[in-house]
């Protein structure tokens, strides 16, 4: 199959497994028929499929990252106060590195709004369905929702990481708390504490509760940079740990802390 025959293919077969969707026309569109791939993914249950489609995924999933681009964490340049600490702005699911960070909900099966902007969706989109698949059964054998603060990890699938750590940031609906703060601060080391445990050397952490959760951005790198250094203070396994953000408001207020 060419590269599109397989996104086509991708498209016809969860079309027709889905009630909702059945018999929809696929556009002709080649940016159409990605979003709607893309959306197919995103509203699926957790449920098996073929290793026919998810042969086909992995080949197409594998293609469009390398289309993409891919960033090797190891030749970005460390922060001048903290060598073991890198500042990138970028889109997380193109990094190769051991492990990146997922901000999930408390469910802890990924975004299921169609397309929608957060890196939960984000990566759960490149990474394929098997990681919906791998969060769902951690999740039965959990037998509860993921408390905030905590962390799970599963691999990565189609990323170009190895591994995904995919932890619940604090939810601030009103003034913040020291509840608010000691949980974020917790999300940090759980990751970290979970990395170091399966040997992993370099972590990419995304910017936890400050998009949908509303966690102060300033505040929240204050934490973030603070918690991972305590860390990396007793832990001699971790080398290097990116804070990646997309948006220029976090980069500048990462940029105070890590190159002033």
């Amino acid at each position: 199959m060419t590269h599109n025959e397989k996104l086509v293919f991708l498209i016809e077969e969860l079309l027709a497994e889905s009630s909702q969707y059945k018999g929809m026309p696929i556009p002709l569109e080649t940016g159409k028929q990605k979003r709607l791939l893309r959306t197919l993914m995103n509203i699926r249950t957790p449920a098996p499929i073929s290793e026919e489609f998810l042969k086909v995924q992995d080949e197409y999933l594998s293609e469009e990252v390398q289309e993409k681009g891919i960033v090797d964490g190891k030749g970005l340049l460390p922060s001048p106060v903290d060598s073991r600490l890198v500042l990138w702005k970028g889109d997380i699911t193109a990094l190769k590195v051991d492990a990146i960070v997922n901000a999930a909900n408390s469910a802890l099966l990924g975004c299921f709004v169609p397309c929608h902007s957060c890196v939960d969706n984000i990566i759960h989109s490149v990474s394929g369905i098997q990681l919906r698949l791998a969060c769902d059964s951690l999740m039965k054998e959990q037998g509860h929702e993921e408390p905030a603060g905590k962390a799970k990890i599963t691999p990565a699938f189609n990323l170009p990481c190895k591994y995904v750590l995919h932890t619940v940031g604090p939810v601030v609906s009103g003034r913040l708390t020291e509840t608010h703060c000691a949980q974020l601060a917790e999300c940090y080391h759980s990751c970290l504490a979970l990395a170091s445990g399966q040997k992993l050397k370099s972590v990419a952490f995304c910017c936890i509760s400050t998009g949908q959760f509303h966690f102060p951005h300033d505040r929240a790198a204050e934490i973030a940079v603070k918690s991972v250094q305590e860390f990396l203070d007793n832990d001699i396994q971790i080398e290097r740990v990116i804070f990646n953000v997309y948006q220029e408001e976090d980069y500048e207020i990462y940029k105070k802390i890590l190159e002033p």
